[in-house]
């Protein structure tokens, strides 16, 4: 009998191969998911999935080149927004509840030497909401955030009057909770949870923060050694996306689905399963483009097989489309004006812009929109006809 013997560094990195780190992601994200079923009602069991990786995932920024925003939102009150992202709190490293908070406190609180927090932003609808502005200095600020390279640049006094650019890092994990809806700019790098309220017979236990908070604490502390096992194992690492996510999209979910594959068991099936889901979810149901709609709606309703139509004759097909919102535009209907300039954000073929060309009719020449020029947009940002 020939005995073999092995060398101890071979048997350490035997022992790396072992997959023994996958058992126990799976019940730390279990865990996890459980904690949030027991409190929290979403409106999809990809709800669930995503918003337990996003958990995870901020143990783990430094480890991916961007990180998704997590957005509970509700066209009404009471469908458990604050809760959601009280739970989360409990969860997440370094917390930092900003309501109210200026862009220069958050900012500063993210380029501090003390730790980068995890902000968790209720009631953002007061920040975003149609009576509250645009808000564009925090608009900025989160946006940039999204990247691992994000920074914000400001001018800093020396105290002698002399200014200089500093750039403030931004790059960190953020939550939100709100009514309606963000600028599309933070939708498209947000993963969306549509809440609702209750049904009476969705039944969760009441959250009392003296008792279960500790609970949520000792979560996270079994997250964060589980990242800091896995962490070498996924900087770097590119999982595989469900076909057809990609660019935007693919960005939000990268993270989500390396921490499910660090994971293990059944956590990467489930988190490719529920990105397929909330992307097109996403689509389906996006309000953030009026530019897309409009082309969608020009191409299914208005043109069909007609080759041509004068400006009138548009403006009065989509102010007539029920469910639209081109009868009523803040107020006012869509007119010639707003349809040239949002059609003129889009080319043609021959990369030109959308406008408004001559068309011959009955010895008159009227101003409208040639099929023609539109069917490259559509090809390009429309959902498959029928879809």
């Amino acid at each position: 009998m020939t005995l073999t013997t092995i060398h101890p560094a071979d048997l350490a990195d035997l022992a790396a191969d072992v997959p023994e780190q996958a058992p126990q992601g799976v019940a730390v994200l279990d865990a996890v998911e459980a904690f949030h079923r027991r409190f929290n009602v979403f409106p999809s069991e990809a709800a669930y999935i995503a918003v337990v990786l996003w958990d995870a995932h901020a143990h783990l920024l430094d480890a991916f080149d961007a990180t998704p925003r997590l957005a509970f939102l509700s066209p009404e009150p009471g469908s458990g927004k604050s809760r959601a992202l009280e739970i989360v709190e409990t969860l997440v490293p370094a917390p930092m509840v900003a309501v109210n908070a200026s862009p220069a406190a958050l900012f500063r609180a993210v380029s501090g030497g003390e730790g980068r927090p995890t902000i968790l932003f209720d009631e953002i609808d007061t920040v975003f909401g149609p009576k509250a502005g645009e808000n564009e200095e925090l608009r900025g600020f989160i946006n940039a955030g999204h990247r691992r390279s994000g920074v914000t640049y400001r001018c800093v006094s020396d105290g002698a009057g002399n200014q200089s650019v500093v750039a403030f890092p931004s790059y960190c994990a953020l939550a939100v909770a709100g009514l309606g809806n963000l600028p599309d700019t933070i939708l498209t790098r947000s993963v969306v949870i549509r809440m609702r309220r209750r049904a009476r017979a969705e039944k969760v236990e009441p959250f009392r923060a003296r008792l279960h908070t500790a609970e949520g604490h000792a979560l996270r502390e079994r997250l964060a050694t589980w990242a800091d096992h896995v962490r070498d194992r996924i900087t770097g690492a590119f999982p595989v996306m469900p076909d057809g996510v990609t660019d935007r999209p693919a960005d939000v979910w990268e993270p989500l689905l390396a921490v499910a594959d660090a994971a293990g068991g059944d956590w990467p099936e489930r988190a490719r399963a529920a990105c397929i889901e909330l992307v097109t979810a996403a689509e389906t149901d996006d309000k953030a483009s009026l530019g897309v709609r409009l082309l969608t709606d020009l191409r299914d309703h208005v043109f069909g097989d007609i080759p041509r139509l004068p400006t009138a004759a548009v403006l009065e097909q989509l102010r007539s489309l029920d469910e639209a919102p081109w009868g009523d535009l803040n107020g006012r209907p869509l007119d010639a004006r707003g349809l040239g300039q949002t059609l003129r954000e889009y080319m043609t073929t021959d990369n030109k812009p959308i406008v408004a060309r001559n068309i011959k009719s009955g010895g008159a020449v009227l101003k409208g929109y040639y099929a023609a020029d539109l069917a490259d947009a559509w090809s390009r940002y429309c959902p498959p006809p029928g879809s």
